[in-house]
């Protein structure tokens, strides 16, 4: 049987459209253009705005995308049992995957003022993202219920997003190994504090 025919991708398809997002703003951040997204998808300005309306909403799909993926990244090489020990070194490795993706120091160098606000915003997308998978990564520790019938622990995962973003937003640190110990290290040590309730009864 010969091979199935090889088709471009749907430069139209939004799988496309932030698939190429993604691979820009790893090497230009938040400097990516509308006109540089069409010109790489083969498709319009147009089109883009009309769909997604501005610039800023076609970062925050790609960013909010990569977040995600760093999720599932880190839980093929250090997969959560479940316990303490196994969240902590699974939440350990977003931090670290997060710190040293190209995105990360991207961003930071084109624009260091939505690199400060990412320290301290409350809401929006890539805060409900990242609480949805600490929440998700944190189920097991209240088998009745999960986080949700356990108000203790339901608000653990905004506080773990707290104590993440200074050790995960870090880019700066990449490649200086003591400083690199250190932002893991702390968070590791704030994270055991957090979660202490819960591995007294493991």
């Amino acid at each position: 049987m010969p091979p199935a025919p090889w088709h471009d991708p749907d430069p139209l398809s939004t799988g496309h459209v932030i698939g190429t997002v993604r691979t820009l703003m790893r090497a230009d951040g938040l400097d990516v253009s509308v006109a540089a997204i069409a010109r790489a998808c083969g498709t319009s300005r147009n089109f883009l705005y009309a769909n997604w309306k501005t610039v800023s909403a076609l970062h925050l799909r790609a960013l909010t995308v990569e977040l995600a993926q760093t999720f599932v990244a880190a839980n093929r090489t250090h997969p959560s049992d479940g316990t303490v020990q196994g969240i902590t070194e699974h939440l350990t490795q977003v931090v670290r995957l997060v710190r040293r993706h190209p995105t990360t120091a991207a961003v930071a160098r084109s624009s260091r003022a939505a690199m400060a606000t990412a320290h301290t915003v409350t809401e929006g997308p890539l805060v409900r993202v990242a609480t949805e998978h600490v929440g998700d990564l944190l189920h097991p520790l209240s088998p009745c219920g999960g986080i949700h019938g356990n108000p203790v622990l339901y608000s653990r995962p905004w506080k773990i997003l707290w104590i993440a973003r200074p050790a995960a937003l870090c880019p700066e640190a990449v490649g200086d190994h003591d400083w690199e110990a250190q932002l893991d290290g702390g968070f590791t040590h704030l994270l055991h504090d957090l979660l202490a309730p819960w591995a007294a009864h493991e």
